[in-house]
């Protein structure tokens, strides 16, 4: 069969189309960014599309052409510069769902539980809406409500798993003994080749029968990870609201923290399902073991939570290396005098210190957070060559405002090193 997978890049798009190729369907992948996944899965067909901009029937006509089946595993957790939650997963949805009532292709959805305390916030609004109006469509379809997928990989709120379980000392955790359902992101993607090759329909939760406490959660990730048992500190609510506050500025920069208010709210009443599904789905226990951990997963669990603290560092260093020569701007100036007309150096003085207040923002915002991290670089770089050249004494200052720009280019390219999200 011909199947067309929208976020096929993703955490669980990636996994379901993997499958999917192995069950022998051709599969069309949708993503924005496809060409890093057109050289891990040159088996599938890539194409580039934007949800948030296919809100329109017409949009679809030609990626519905000779397809059988509709997977749509992509999704967003909040508003922000990178995500319209509207638009993706409810505009575009019911757009692709008008535009196939001429082929009827099945529609698999993977939702997700939206009743609750967060029911109403737009992460799983919009996903209801989506899902009732697939329900109404007349379509062929199914709807799949995964509780947290655990996989080889991880992303969002899996990610921030580990990134916990590695915190040294001790694990301090909010809403420790909310309850949590896992399963498999192999168990989904069995869920959608079953769909694909029978007639499982409807509307399915998924999870294991297992319910553990995050804090229990969180503990076994840290078993998985090899490292020794800590105590776990429960934390009030508001102790972490500066940080979720701060997430949700990032998430509007264009940042997908999983620490951002909507996921903080889902979890304040934990992930549990409805029942039972008739479905079989992994433990934690087992989706770990199935995976064992090599010191990558260690490195990434220990940088995950540093990552933020990197930008914003990098983003300080720059702005205050901007800010603070403008207002000693004639001594800022002087060191340029031997070389220049003042007039000249002043000038000098003005763009570089605009040029650092430049980077030192654009680093902020994640569209531009690569340019700006290439551009430190080369701006640093320059700085080392123009001191070098112009006083080299420098070099020998006891304040080493050049030996100083070495570990910026380390933490620069450390931030590189980190910038993918998948």
């Amino acid at each position: 069969m011909n199947i067309l997978i929208l976020g096929a890049t993703g955490f669980i798009g990636s996994v379901v189309a993997a499958r999917l190729v192995a069950d022998g369907h051709a599969v069309t992948g949708l993503g924005r960014n496809p060409a890093r996944a057109r050289l891990k899965q040159p088996a599938i067909e890539w194409r580039q599309a934007d949800l948030s901009r296919m809100t329109k029937p017409e949009g679809w006509e030609g990626f519905l052409k000779d397809q059988h089946a509709v997977v749509n595993c992509a999704g967003a957790l909040q508003d922000g510069l990178s995500d319209d939650l509207a638009a993706t997963q409810g505009d575009a949805m019911l757009a692709l769902y008008a535009a196939a009532k001429r082929s009827r292709p099945l529609i698999v959805q993977i939702s997700a539980r939206t009743a609750g305390a967060a029911g109403e916030l737009p992460f799983l609004a919009t996903k209801r809406r989506a899902d009732e109006a697939l329900a109404a469509s007349g379509l062929p379809h199914l709807i799949l409500r995964p509780a947290l997928v655990l996989g080889r990989n991880a992303h969002g709120g899996s990610s921030l798993l580990r990134a916990l379980a590695a915190f040294p000392l001790a694990l301090p955790l909010v809403h420790a003994e909310s309850p949590v359902e896992t399963l498999s992101v192999d168990d989904v993607a069995e869920s959608v080749s079953r769909a694909i090759a029978s007639d499982l329909r409807g509307d399915i939760d998924l999870a294991s029968s297992e319910v553990l406490t995050l804090a229990k959660l969180v503990s076994l990730h840290r078993q998985w990870l090899g490292l020794a048992p800590v105590r776990v500190f429960s934390l009030a609510p508001w102790l972490t609201r500066p940080v979720t506050w701060l997430a949700d500025m990032a998430g509007l920069l264009g940042w997908r923290s999983p620490l951002r208010s909507t996921a903080m709210t889902v979890m304040s009443e934990g992930i549990r399902s409805k029942g039972e599904s008739g479905l079989t789905a992994t433990s934690a226990a087992a989706t770990l073991a199935a995976n064992p951990s090599g010191v990558q997963d260690l490195w990434f669990a220990r940088l995950y939570l540093l990552k933020p603290l990197v930008i914003s560092g990098l983003s300080a260093f720059w702005l205050l290396s901007g800010l603070i020569p403008l207002l000693f701007l004639e001594r800022a100036s002087a060191h340029f005098l031997p070389f220049m007309p003042e007039a000249a150096a002043t000038a000098l003085t003005l763009a570089t210190c605009l040029i650092d207040v430049a980077l030192g923002a654009a680093v902020l915002v994640r569209p531009l957070a690569r340019r700006a991290l290439l551009g430190m670089l080369a701006v640093s770089l320059a700085y080392l060559a123009g001191g070098t050249l112009l006083e080299p004494a420098l070099w020998l200052d006891p304040l080493g405002p050049l030996v100083k720009v070495l570990p910026s280019v380390l933490l620069t390219l450390t931030a590189l090193a980190t910038l993918d999200e998948r």
